[in-house]
């Protein structure tokens, strides 16, 4: 027996040692697969200057006189507080006074021949400009006028005080979104008053009322330009920056171009129950019924959709950004997506981009402090990931409550938008792509990501595929907690860069399509 023993153990130990030679070669293998995979994934390819190119290219040239005027337009921009409360509550004389404002600082805009001016609903305004090739098919460039409200409390500077400190412009709306109003008008001003005309037929659309839902501007101009029988070949809106010092580990600045943004749903919940005296208390109260259905919905988060949105093609586009080991984990998303994905759970800001977020914002109950109440409502707000709709939220959100009691009551909610195209044939994602890299130098790379928050240019998908939120600023964690919050401002040198940015890509947008890039990506 002990012979037998000492010769089973021997083979169980050969074979012990064969299985892990094995293993190892395998895992070698993989390695080198891995790190092959890495070393030739493809990384973003190096444009060729397109768009007007010799004698008629205008440089991006500003005199400092022409600095002076733009600097102090947009500061009276600023001083003009077109706050929208709601969607009934607009300050329509500021609105009004706005586009007087427009009409004074930027006369070419409302005196060339080629250009046609529209108001829509009293306060939106709609610019056509024709082309000289009627073959090339139209996009638009997209902004919004009005601004959230902002009390005093807690800022440097009155809110809209447009004052200039330290190199900066203050006071809301600086970065939304008056500065994208002021700056693609800027840049058609001053192509104008160098003869510029345009090749390609564009749209410049000005919307009233974006911060309470758009559907008296955006929706207004989206219907008429449909009604028109007009297809765009894409649109550019606000929703991606240039990311500066938000990623650990990456050094350089990153440009992102929202591709798609999340659908929304805001859902009342509502339990109601017999009132009575409190001195005789049920076993459970509305309140109490409430409150338990909606900590259900806090402790259980929406499914993971790491996959199904741009989350991949984004890490793997950053994936040159990092060193060993992350650079082989995200340019082998096929093995490590399950890793990955649980990584970002981790962060509010990365959690958000994964899945469908769901938040109680209001909850209202109770009549006096001695009656049982006979209603108790919560309203939750949910951000709806680009893979789901808002039928497959809501059968989510019933099955996790599992409780009959709760009502249901949808007060709005919107599909997400497809995602726009990204690849080498989408022209407008290029031309953004391009004019980034001839304008910030500095960015590394260019990624498509998904705006989490909502925009004008969801109104305009009957018209065109190829929406795309970028705003041609670049932002620090800091100056990102100032939207919609204290002291939001620009710097006038990132002021001056967007109305280069805006003057470049209209040039650029005259081409017919995409040209080649230099070279394709290698295959393993």
């Amino acid at each position: 027996m002990a012979h037998c023993g000492a010769a089973t153990s021997a083979r169980l130990s050969t074979g012990i040692r064969t299985l892990a030679m094995g293993v190892v070669g395998m895992v070698l293998a993989l390695v080198a697969v891995l790190l092959l995979r890495t070393a030739t994934f493809p990384g973003p390819d190096e444009l060729r200057g397109w768009g007007r190119t010799g004698a008629s290219r205008i440089p991006a040239q500003f005199s400092e006189a022409e600095r002076t005027a733009m600097k102090k337009s947009l500061k009276e921009a600023i001083q003009i507080p077109t706050v929208a409360f709601t969607s009934e509550n607009i300050n329509t004389t500021a609105l009004a006074e706005f586009g007087e404002h427009l009409r004074k600082v930027f006369p070419s805009m409302f005196s060339t021949s080629f250009i046609h001016h529209e108001v829509v609903e009293e306060y939106s305004h709609l610019f056509t400009i024709r082309g000289s090739d009627p073959k090339l098919e139209p996009y638009m460039l997209l902004a919004h006028i009005d601004v959230v409200p902002a009390s005093e409390d807690g800022w440097e500077v009155p809110p809209f005080s447009g004052l200039e400190r330290d190199g900066f412009i203050y006071g809301r709306g600086t970065l939304d979104n008056k500065n994208s109003v002021m700056a693609i008008l800027q840049a058609m001003e001053l192509l104008l008053r160098r003869n510029y005309v345009p090749q390609r037929s564009f749209y410049i659309s000005l919307g009233h009322d974006e911060e309470v839902s758009g559907k008296n501007g955006a929706q207004k101009i989206a219907a008429l330009l449909e009604s028109r029988g007009v297809r765009l070949s894409f649109i550019i809106d606000e929703g991606g920056y240039i990311m500066d010092g938000f990623i650990p580990g990456v050094e350089k600045p990153i440009a992102v171009i929202s591709v798609s943004e999340k659908g929304g749903m805001n859902l009342m919940l509502q339990v109601d129950s017999a009132p009575g005296h409190s001195s005789m208390p049920p076993k459970e109260t509305s309140i109490g019924i409430l409150a338990a259905a909606v900590s259900r919905l806090e402790q259980t988060q929406m499914p993971n959709m790491f996959g199904s949105g741009t989350e991949k093609s984004m890490l793997e586009q950053l994936a040159g950004q990092f060193g060993f080991p992350l650079n082989v984990i995200m340019t082998n998303l096929w093995i490590f997506g399950p890793l990955m994905s649980r990584i970002l759970e981790k962060s509010p800001i990365t959690n958000a981009l994964v899945r469908t977020t769901v938040v109680l914002t209001m909850f209202n109950a109770g009549i006096k402090v001695n009656v049982i109440p006979p209603k108790a409502q919560a309203t939750i707000n949910l951000r709806i990931h680009p893979s789901q709709t808002v039928p497959e939220v809501l059968q989510i959100i019933r099955n996790i409550v599992a409780d009959d009691r709760v009502q249901y009551q949808v007060l709005t909610a919107f599909n997400p938008l497809p995602i726009s195209p990204y690849d080498d044939e989408a022209f407008g994602y290029q031309l953004l792509r391009h004019t980034i890299k001839d304008v910030f130098p500095e960015v590394t790379v260019v990624i498509p990501g998904i705006c989490v928050g909502n925009t004008d240019v969801r109104h305009y998908a009957n018209i065109s595929t190829g929406l795309y939120r970028f705003n041609p600023i670049s932002l620090d964690p800091q100056d990102f907690k100032s939207f919609h919050g204290l002291n939001e401002r620009i710097s006038i040198q990132a002021y001056e860069t967007q109305v280069m940015f805006m003057f470049e890509l209209i040039q650029n947008a005259d081409i017919e399509k995409v040209p080649k890039p230099h070279s394709a990506g290698h295959e393993l």
